[in-house]
């Protein structure tokens, strides 16, 4: 059985999966700090037929990869971000400048939704990009992510330490305040790109957006618009990208 595996490698974390052609085989992720060791856990996989990768965390994390999957005779697929593919139109002034993750994500998400959207990712950073009714990226806004963002205001001021709070409505301790403020931030913004979705599509009801990341579980109970949580979504567009040039992707 030809197996594809697609590999997500982002600034903090590597995901990856293995897809059968009819569902997930196996999924996995690891730090990036521990990447070396995929060689022993990727040892144990059926060998792939095709490889898909998308990287954002630099040459050095692409030339670790390149080393561990030389152990099969396949030459990966790089993703880079193109004018269009899969249904989705990028926008972008200079399409290739798009990461390549965030490109894999509007493709996943306009492949599962087929309508107006957020995409949005929790990470080291957060990116909430805009999809219309037609599978258009008008764009989309890139921000600190919840850790990047406490580790800037604590290490910049020398009063507040990085100690752990939780959400109040109304703050009464600083590390209540520092948690409290940043989800605001955050929430804020996802929420300020709905209503400029909204206006621009010209609908009267919210539209469902696709949220990911490691941080989507911290910020969605606090979303006041209508989510869904999907934990692997570049793994998905990376299988669907992978589906356009063979059949081993399709679900």
């Amino acid at each position: 059985m030809p197996y594809l595996l697609v590999i997500d490698s982002g600034n903090t974390t590597i995901k990856w999966g293995v897809h059968d052609g009819h569902g997930w085989y196996k999924q996995g992720r690891i730090a990036q700090t521990q990447r070396e060791s995929l060689s022993a856990v990727w040892r144990l996989l059926p060998a792939p037929s095709s490889i898909v990768v998308s990287n954002v965390a630099g040459p050095s994390a692409e030339s670790a990869l390149r080393d561990v999957l030389s152990v099969w005779k396949i030459i990966p697929h790089w993703v880079t971000a193109t004018p269009r593919q899969c249904g989705v139109v990028n926008q972008y002034m200079e399409p290739a400048r798009l990461g390549c993750d965030r490109w894999a994500a509007l493709i996943a998400a306009w492949n599962m939704k087929r309508q107006g959207c957020l995409v949005i990712n929790v990470g080291t950073a957060m990116t909430v990009d805009v999809l219309s009714d037609h599978g258009e990226f008008y764009g989309g806004i890139i921000l600190p992510g919840f850790a990047s963002m406490k580790q800037s205001l604590t290490q910049q001021t020398a009063l507040l330490t990085s100690a752990e709070g939780c959400f109040q409505a109304f703050p009464n301790t600083t590390h209540n305040a520092i948690h409290s403020g940043i989800i605001h931030a955050l929430t804020g913004a996802i929420e300020r790109m709905h209503a400029l979705l909204l206006a621009r599509l010209g609908h009267d009801r919210p539209l469902e957006c696709v949220i990911s990341g490691g941080g989507a579980a911290l910020l969605r109970p606090h979303i006041k618009i209508p989510t869904i949580m999907i934990d692997y979504l570049v793994l998905e567009g990376l299988r669907v990208i992978a589906q356009e040039t063979t059949p081993i992707a399709s679900s």
